[in-house]
């Protein structure tokens, strides 16, 4: 006589066929630092000064199927500040702004990713530039994921962000200069970013 197998355990074995993938682990994503730029512009009087940091590295862990999993964090150099001017960028490093002898990373790490629309998602974070930390919601849309056209063998991802921060908030200046009517407190940031990995 065949024994007959548990409904409850046939429930339980499609179960966990179904919802087994969507708990696979995550694969990392390899930042493109020559298409991965975070720029920033800021007021001088009239004029829009821009530049942008060089030398960054990051961890980026994203799956929008995943996104109790995923997590994202930048570490940028602040000696790699480049806005076309030396003597412009000597200034910025100074006591005078970023202090960049005493603070030389700014550091970004996500504590959740929740997803907005279609391809938006808000990360949230926590912000450290000087010795001033403070949590952050940096919003980001997802551009898409696709072959990459030049590079066989790879796929592409990309996403841009944008957001204003008060540099006076972390100690970027001691508003000086803003009362002067000479540099702007409101920094706005865009983050344009493309990462690669193994298909």
């Amino acid at each position: 006589m065949k024994k007959r197998i548990p409904f409850t355990l046939v429930v339980v074995f499609l179960v966990g066929l179904i919802v087994a993938p969507l708990h696979a682990e995550i694969r990392s994503w390899e930042i493109d630092k020559e298409h991965t730029n975070f720029y920033f512009s800021v007021d001088h009087i009239y004029a829009k000064v821009r530049g942008h940091f060089t030398d960054f590295k990051g961890i980026f862990l994203f799956d929008p199927d995943n996104l109790n999993d995923s997590k994202i964090s930048f570490e940028i150099n602040v000696k790699s500040i480049d806005t076309g001017i030396r003597k412009r960028d000597e200034h910025l490093l100074s006591a005078d702004f970023l202090e960049a002898s005493k603070y030389p990373l700014m550091t970004f790490t996500s504590s959740s990713i929740t997803k907005t629309g279609k391809n938006t998602y808000n990360v949230n974070g926590k912000l450290t530039i000087k010795d001033v930390s403070s949590n952050l919601t940096l919003p980001l849309t997802y551009a898409g994921r696709k072959d990459h056209p030049l590079s066989p063998g790879m796929e592409v991802a990309g996403f841009n962000g944008h957001l204003t921060l008060d540099r006076l908030t972390y100690n970027v200046g001691d508003g000086k200069y803003y009362q002067m009517g000479a540099v702007g407190k409101d920094v706005d940031i865009l983050v344009t970013i493309e990462a690669l990995r193994k298909k």
